[in-house]
């Protein structure tokens, strides 16, 4: 299911799905971001990993110097063209998180947020390696993913979703806590703590991870 968000869950489609979140779905996704903007300085250059249309870029932009947006859905980086225009600091690229075409040591924050780790369906492994290889000495690499606090809200969230015909209808049968599973075959999965630590203990890394708004769940790698 690694092409679902380039082939269904794309541009307007896409952007539809943050117009019917919630209220508190709103909170989570701005606190995400927040503690995002937290961690750059004005003259950083930022790189955002799936950046779909460019919802969270418009907001980057306002504090970096220049951000740089990647992901694989063509249609929603024509979306994010639009959705960014007059932001002069941002730049659009179709490629894969796992492979990208930048020089080692490039940037100076690399953020892949809202469960990105795992919507992506690539190698976990090789998606954390990949953004450090492209991170400078000292940079931060953010992945979140969901907290198990906020179960009920992330199920109510993709529960509209599904009756907005956005996504595929619910497995309830084979939905349980931390994975849904959609009956088109689309599985939503998360990273826990202890697995955010086992991806990153072999490498040459310093791991902070921390809950943030009882919403999501940060894994912030230094690059030493």
């Amino acid at each position: 299911m690694g092409n679902y968000y380039s082939e269904k869950l794309s541009a307007d489609r896409l952007r539809r799905c943050y117009e019917i979140a919630s209220p508190r779905i709103q909170q989570y996704l701005r606190a995400e971001v927040d503690f995002v903007l937290e961690r750059i300085k004005p003259d950083a250059i930022v790189l955002e990993l799936g950046c779909g249309y460019g919802r969270v870029m418009a907001a980057l932009a306002r504090k970096a110097r220049w951000v740089v947006g990647v992901d694989t859905s063509v249609a929603s980086l024509m979306c994010g063209l639009s959705h960014l225009h007059g932001v002069n600091n941002c730049s659009l690229f179709a490629m894969n998180a796992i492979d990208l075409a930048f020089r080692d040591r490039t940037f100076d924050v690399v953020v892949c947020i809202q469960n990105g780790i795992s919507a992506f369906h690539v190698d976990q492994q090789r998606l954390i390696s990949e953004s450090i290889r492209a991170a400078k000495q000292g940079a931060r690499i953010l992945f979140s993913s969901y907290s198990k606090n906020f179960w009920e809200e992330r199920l109510e969230w993709f529960r509209r979703q599904a009756e907005a015909g956005l996504v595929g209808e619910i497995d309830f049968a084979r939905t349980r806590a931390g994975v849904i599973v959609c009956k088109d075959g689309f599985t939503a999965t998360t990273v826990n703590k202890e697995r955010f630590h086992a991806l990153t203990s072999k490498l040459d890394v310093e791991t902070t991870v921390t809950e943030v708004d009882e919403s999501s769940l940060f894994c912030e790698i230094t690059r030493v």
